[in-house]
């Protein structure tokens, strides 16, 4: 255990990476999961099926080839993240940040659509006939009838899915992020810990993943309890 012992410094500013990476693409990938979900259940047949397409085509492919495409490829069209550099602390924010959290958006952010349209399902078909019947419009229904109470129907599977990004996270190690994994990867190279090393890292995502399954519980049984 001296590998991290002797680096705590490292062990939490690896997890400081993770939890960053996490709350913004978490939050981003919330943001645009919202949207298309409201697009997929929307009256524009074209833009239904458009979302819909969108929706199978990336959660069907693996994330390691998201994150390849925005770090090889999408250079190549004139999309890249140069243009990010921001210093915080012991934390550097460059171009490897930018394409981790829109690669951990845009695959998350699927997921999230899919959680919140079953979510949607589930409000009573009435419910929106009646915000229609007084004259709401789509956007009206959905924002003030639809959406908040499929948001408390979806609170266990996306807080499913809020945790596998925090996993996720870790993919961003093989792509120049040094978050978590990559700097579990580069002190067991430097001191050849093998199990306590991995044991200490395992320990990190967990108390990640039980503090916010937590958090989770307890805004599920805040809306249980107020409806």
């Amino acid at each position: 255990m001296e590998a991290v012992t002797e680096n705590w410094d490292l062990y939490f500013r690896g997890f400081g990476y993770t939890l960053f990476l996490f709350l913004v693409a978490g939050l981003a990938s919330m943001l645009l999961g919202t949207f298309l979900a409201a697009c997929r259940v929307g009256p524009i047949a074209v833009l239904s099926k458009a979302t819909a397409v969108y929706v199978t085509v990336v959660r069907n492919t693996p994330l390691v080839i998201v994150f390849a495409f925005f770090a090889f490829a999408a250079p190549l069209f004139g999309i890249h993240f140069r243009w990010l550099d921001v210093h915080i602390g012991d934390y550097d924010f460059t171009s490897f940040y930018g394409a981790a959290v829109v690669s951990l958006t845009l695959y998350t952010s699927v997921f999230v659509c899919e959680a919140l349209r079953s979510g949607v399902n589930a409000v009573p078909l009435g419910q929106a006939e009646a915000a229609r019947a007084i004259g709401l419009p789509f956007a009206g229904v959905m924002s003030n009838v639809i959406l908040p109470q499929a948001f408390r129907a979806s609170v266990p599977p996306l807080a499913s899915v809020q945790i596998a990004l925090i996993k996720n996270t870790s993919v961003a190690a093989v792509f120049g992020m040094a978050e978590a994994t990559a700097t579990m990867r580069g002190l067991n190279n430097n001191y050849s810990a093998g199990v306590p090393l991995f044991i200490a890292f395992a320990i990190g995502y967990i108390v990640l993943v039980e503090l916010f399954s937590f958090g989770a519980f307890r805004l599920e049984r805040h809306w249980r309890i107020a409806r």
